[in-house]
């Protein structure tokens, strides 16, 4: 799958548009990982503990972004981006989304 955050991709042509696509998580933070965040958060810098949860959501809902695109019968995805909302404390909601397209190279 080829995933792209412009809306083409060189050497290739777009041959369908299939739609929007997407991929959905929710997470929330434990409270053992707040409190090793929050001794982190005393000494300064990095966050370990929540740089480690925020890529492990944007991974997931990327995941889910290409089997989603994969069930619509895409070979790429086309101005893909993240969005993230906290739904409740603590709950934080990351989104993937896209464009499916079918492309194939421009000979």
């Amino acid at each position: 799958m080829l995933v792209a955050t412009t809306n083409e991709i060189p050497g290739y042509q777009i041959t369908q548009t299939l739609g929007v696509v997407r991929g959905v998580t929710v997470r929330s933070r434990s409270a053992l990982g707040n409190i090793g965040a929050s001794i982190q958060s005393f000494f300064g810098g990095n966050i370990s503990i929540y740089t480690r949860l925020a890529e492990h959501a944007r991974q997931e809902a990327y995941d889910l972004l290409v089997a989603h695109a994969t069930e619509m019968g895409a070979n790429a995805i086309l101005a893909m981006r993240y969005d993230a909302n906290e739904i409740m404390e603590g709950i934080t909601e990351v989104l993937a989304y896209g464009t499916a397209v079918k492309v194939e190279p421009i000979a």
